[in-house]
C-alpha cells in the first residue's frame, strides 16, 4: 500500500490487548472466581463475557453465570465481583517492549493518546497499574466520547484533544474492525497491532498501512513516514 509522507503529529492507541493482554487477565480472573464460588470452569465463566448480552465487561455476566447454576448471588455476588476486579488488574502486565517502546516515542517528542472503549476510572486504573500512564499526554475512554468504537466519535474526540487532523495521526490497535477500519474511513494512518489480535479466526487482515507483531517495530515504521 502506498503511504503518504505526511508529519506525525498524534499517535494514537488503542489500551486493551494493545498495550497488554486484558483477555488473559479476564481469563485468570474467572478462574479465580469459580474458585471462590466452587466452580471448576473459570474458561465457561469467560466465555459469559463473550456473549453480546451484558457487555464485555459487565458484571452481570458473573451473575448470570451463578444464577444458571443456581449459587446464592446474595452475600456472593458482590464477593465474587470484588475478587474479578481486584484479580484482573493484578494480571495487567504490559506486553514486552511496550514500556521501551513508549519511552522511545516520547523521547523523539510523538504526542501519545489513548483511545478506548474502557470506562475512565477502569482506564485510568489500568495504565497506572502497568506503569503506562506517564506516557501519555491524552486519553479518550468512552464516558467521555459518549460512543463506542467503531463510531467515529471516540477518534474524532481524541484527534481534537491532540490538536490534530486525520491526515497527521497514525492509530494502533489490535481490532480490524473497531480500530482499523474506522480509523481509514476517517483517513487516519493505520497500524494493526496482530500480536493482540484475540478474536479474529486467521489474523491476515490486511487493510491496515502497517502490521506489527510486536510493539517494537512501530519507531522503524514511523521513521519512514
Amino acid at each position: 500500500m502506498s503511504i503518504s509522507r505526511q508529519p506525525v503529529k498524534a499517535l494514537l492507541f488503542d489500551m486493551d490487548n494493545t498495550l497488554f493482554d486484558l483477555v488473559g487477565a479476564q481469563i485468570s480472573s474467572c478462574h479465580k472466581v469459580v474458585q471462590y464460588l466452587g466452580q471448576d470452569d473459570g474458561d465457561e465463566l469467560f466465555s459469559y463475557f463473550l456473549k453480546p448480552v451484558h457487555g464485555f465487561e459487565s458484571h452481570e455476566n458473573i451473575r448470570q453465570y451463578m444464577q444458571e447454576r443456581n449459587i446464592p448471588v446474595d452475600g456472593n455476588f458482590t464477593v465474587a465481583c470484588t475478587i474479578y476486579e481486584n484479580q484482573k488488574l493484578a494480571h495487567i502486565t504490559p506486553y514486552a517492549g511496550v514500556t521501551e517502546t513508549l519511552q522511545t516515542l516520547r523521547d523523539q517528542d510523538f504526542p501519545l493518546c489513548i483511545v478506548t472503549d474502557a470506562h475512565s476510572r477502569d482506564a485510568t486504573l489500568r495504565m497506572e497499574r502497568s506503569g503506562l500512564l506517564p506516557f501519555f499526554s491524552g486519553m479518550v475512554s468512552w464516558d467521555m466520547a459518549g460512543a463506542k468504537k467503531p463510531s467515529p466519535e471516540p477518534f474524532l474526540t481524541a484527534l481534537g484533544m491532540m490538536q490534530a487532523g486525520p491526515e497527521g495521526a497514525v492509530f494502533i490497535g489490535d481490532s480490524p474492525r473497531r480500530d482499523i477500519q474506522p480509523c481509514t474511513k476517517l483517513g487516519i494512518r493505520t497500524v494493526y497491532a496482530r500480536y493482540g489480535d484475540r478474536f479474529s479466526p486467521t489474523r491476515e487482515f490486511r487493510d491496515a498501512d502497517f502490521i506489527i507483531d510486536a510493539m517494537d517495530e512501530l519507531p522503524a515504521i514511523l521513521a519512514a513516514l
